[in-house]
This record gives structure tokens, C-alpha cells and sequence, in this order.
């Protein structure tokens, strides 16, 4: 991308060096030694954030828990252990006695509820669907990181780079005042050169102070990412010509983005409960074995038993269950859908607007630029030549310094563009074709 500044483009090199700009705008932090580090990348920064990130760990949590309940769920339930006396006598001679009356038994069992292999695999299925929809999350989770330290990277990169063209300026309008209250002293300018001179200073003394506080904003919201290393000197010039999107084939690349893959898997997850709610409408059965003891004089019995729910009510229950599942199937259907339509309205917005702030950004390069810069130069030629007033001179530095900030804020609002649509899904395994300036014409 071709530089916007030629203070930039002649004054610092892809990593501009941090200690010369830190003195300069007042930014010394904690050591010599902080300063010279080596500079921060943003696909390192990308990564530190990543590795920083707590709420990756809740996500490989959520991963885990659903396999393992995916196990769990494919198993029969717990049998259930019975014990207790049947017919004790509690009035008469005999009350109290376990061994006394021959109806009187001590009984030990167990029951079984013989769930279906039909249902417990759908429950299973249901499980694994469901850790499908946590790592699909997962990459929403590494998307959103990815993008949000992008800009906040960007968004420094971009304050440095304000605060430096303030500094030259700065320096510039320094060098005037003095050319102007040597030319008062000689006779040759007035005192009102001198007062405006000043005055220029101070009004680059105010915006000086506004790019530092930027700039030690933008520090800030980068730590929140990745840690101390926010303070180090950034590396490299953003690459922000190409984004990893085919607009030809906008709408089924962004049918796999994280957050519609994750409502892809809900859709799974609610086709699974309209099978199990058509499931339900068979009754699972429970089987129960039970050892009963009497007194010494009587027989040992053994006793069977089978156990079956009567679903005698199905219209009001299970038919109204199906009925509410195959409702939140559809639900999540047209929910999917309608996301997915509004992803790619909001993406070619996007892409629009960003092939319009890079047209932009060549004629700030190719013309408006340059030809604030050669009206700063040709009214300082005609001042230090005696035909026209340190005044047109000032202005002319006004008007270059307005035009070289607002180029690089359009660029900055590019860069955002940028990384808002290059990490739409996570650089591990994002879609690969490319677009460029050219590509979306």
C-alpha cells in the first residue's frame, strides 16, 4: 500500500524506532529497556492474545463436557437397589416380629429401566451435536480475538503515526518562528509574523497533547489483549490492500462462518429432539427383581415384575411435545437463515466501503497530498523571497497538516474495514481466496 506521508515514507523505516518518538511525545514508560524490545507484529500479537485469552479455556471446557456427557447419555440408567419388610405385623403378640407371621418377608431387589438402544443413541447423537455447537463457538470466540486485537493494534498504529506527523510539524512551525523573529530583529517581518508563529505552535502543542493521549489510549486497550507487550514498538506497515473473501462467492463462503456454523449445529441439535420427542411416543419399560426372606418355618419367595408407562393421553402430551420440537426446528432454521442474509448484506457494505476508502486513499496519495505539499513549499519559497506574508505561509502549513491527517484517519478507518473483514473467521482455517481493489470492481 503506498505510504500517505512522506514524513513517514522518509522518516521511518517498516519498524520506526520507538526511543526517538517516545522522547518526543513524552511516552517513556517503565525502562530504557521496554522501549528497545523487539517490535510487535500484529499476527504476534494476534497469537499472544490467543494464548492470553480465558475465555478460550472456557470453551475447551464446554468441548469437553459435552463429549463426556455424549458417553454418558448412550448408557443405560443406574439400576436401582430396593431393599426393605413387607407385612409386618405391628398389633398382637406377634408386633414387631420379622420371623413370627408367614407373611412377613425381609425383601432385597433391584430394578431396571430398559431404555431403548434407539433413544440412548439419539441421546448420545444429541451430545455430540452439541459438541459440534461448542467447538463452532469456539471459532466465533477465536474470530472475535483475532479482529478485536487486530484494531486494537491498528488503532496504535495509527495514533503513533498521528502523533509523529504533529511532532514534524511541530518542529517545522518551530523553525519558522525563528526565521521570523530573526526577520523582525532585521527589520525585514513584523511582530505580527512572530505572534501568529506562536500562535501556530500552541494550537500544534494542543493537538500534540491530543495525539498523546490517543496514542497512550490505544496502549492500553492493546494490553488488555496482550499484556506488557502492547507497549512495545509496532512492526511493519499493515497490509491492508487484499482481505481473504471471493465477493463472487460471498454468500457460501460466509455459510461456513463460525457464528452460522453454530446455528448449524443448533438446527442438528433440534432435528435430534424432533427424533427423540417421535421416540418418547414408545413407552421404555422397566423390569424388577426382588429376594424376599420369611421365618425359619416358611418358604423364601422371588418376585418379577414388569413395569410400563400408559401413555393414555398422547394427544395432550407426547404428540404436543413433537409438535413444540418441530417448532424450534424451524425456529432456528429461519434464525439461521436470516443471519446469514444479514451477514453478507453487512459484508458487501463492508467491501463496498472499503473499496471506495481505498480509491480514496490513492487520490490522497496522488494528488491532494503532494499538492498540499507543494503549496507549503512554494509559499515559503515566495515568503523567504519577499512576495508574500509569513500568514499564507502558516495557513499553507495548516492546510498540509488537515490533509495529512485526514489521509491517515481515512486509512485508519481502512484498516479497521480490513480487519473487520479479514478475520470473519479464524486465521487457522479461514476461507483462501483473496480479493483486492481490482477484485471487487
Amino acid at each position: 500500500m503506498p505510504h500517505l506521508i512522506s514524513a513517514r515514507r522518509n522518516g521511518r523505516a517498516n519498524s520506526y524506532s520507538m526511543v526517538r518518538l517516545a522522547v518526543a511525545i513524552g511516552l517513556v514508560t517503565s525502562s530504557w529497556a521496554a522501549l528497545a524490545a523487539d517490535p510487535l507484529s500484529l499476527a504476534e500479537a494476534q497469537r499472544m492474545a490467543l494464548e492470553r485469552s480465558r475465555q478460550i479455556v472456557a470453551e475447551d471446557a464446554a468441548v469437553n463436557a459435552t463429549r463426556d456427557m455424549s458417553v454418558a447419555a448412550g448408557q443405560l440408567p443406574d439400576p436401582v437397589l430396593k431393599a426393605g419388610i413387607d407385612n409386618l405385623p405391628v398389633t398382637g403378640r406377634d408386633r414387631g416380629s420379622v420371623a413370627a407371621d408367614f407373611m412377613t418377608m425381609r425383601r432385597i431387589g433391584f430394578s431396571q429401566e430398559l431404555t431403548r438402544s434407539d433413544k440412548r443413541h439419539l441421546r448420545s447423537e444429541r451430545y455430540a451435536r452439541e459438541t459440534d455447537k461448542a467447538l463452532a463457538e469456539k471459532d466465533v470466540v477465536i474470530a472475535a480475538i483475532e479482529r478485536d486485537t487486530a484494531i486494537a493494534w491498528l488503532d496504535r498504529y495509527y495514533a503513533l503515526a498521528v502523533a509523529e506527523v504533529v511532532s514534524a510539524q511541530r518542529d517545522q512551525a518551530v523553525r519558522e518562528l525563528q526565521a521570523a523573529e530573526a526577520a523582525y530583529r532585521g527589520g525585514r517581518g513584523s511582530q505580527a509574523d512572530v505572534l501568529a508563529a506562536k500562535g501556530v505552535i500552541a494550537q500544534l502543542d494542543d493537538r500534540h497533547d491530543d495525539a498523546v493521549r490517543r496514542v497512550r489510549g490505544t496502549a492500553i486497550t492493546l494490553t488488555r489483549w496482550v499484556g506488557e507487550a502492547g507497549n512495545r514498538p509496532l512492526a511493519g506497515e499493515p497490509a491492508i490492500d487484499t482481505v481473504r473473501l471471493d465477493p463472487a462467492a460471498l454468500e457460501t463462503q460466509l455459510n461456513h462462518h463460525p457464528e452460522i456454523a453454530a446455528l448449524r449445529r443448533q438446527e442438528d441439535i433440534a432435528a435430534l429432539d424432533v427424533k427423540l420427542a417421535e421416540a418418547n411416543k414408545k413407552s421404555d419399560w422397566s423390569i424388577e427383581v426382588a429376594y424376599q426372606q420369611r421365618g425359619g418355618a416358611y418358604s423364601n419367595m422371588v418376585s418379577v415384575g414388569i413395569s410400563v408407562p400408559l401413555q393414555w393421553d398422547q394427544k395432550n402430551r407426547q404428540d404436543r411435545e413433537l409438535a413444540a420440537k418441530l417448532a424450534t426446528a424451524e425456529q432456528v432454521r429461519a434464525g439461521r437463515d436470516e443471519m446469514l442474509r444479514s451477514h453478507v448484506a453487512e459484508t458487501r457494505t463492508m467491501l463496498n466501503e472499503w473499496q471506495t476508502n481505498r480509491d480514496r486513499l490513492a487520490r490522497y496519495a496522488r494528488e491532494l497530498v503532494p499538492l498540499a505539499q507543494e503549496r507549503s513549499e512554494a509559499a515559503l519559497a515566495a515568503y523567504r523571497g519577499g512576495k508574500s506574508a509569513l500568514g499564507e505561509v502558516l495557513a499553507a502549513r495548516r492546510n498540509e497538516l488537515d490533509v495529512r491527517l485526514s489521509a491517515l484517519q481515512l486509512e485508519a478507518d481502512t484498516a479497521r474495514l480490513w480487519a473487520q473483514l479479514n478475520f470473519l473467521f479464524p486465521t487457522t482455517h479461514g476461507p483462501a481466496p483473496t480479493a483486492s481493489i481490482e477484485g471487487i470492481k
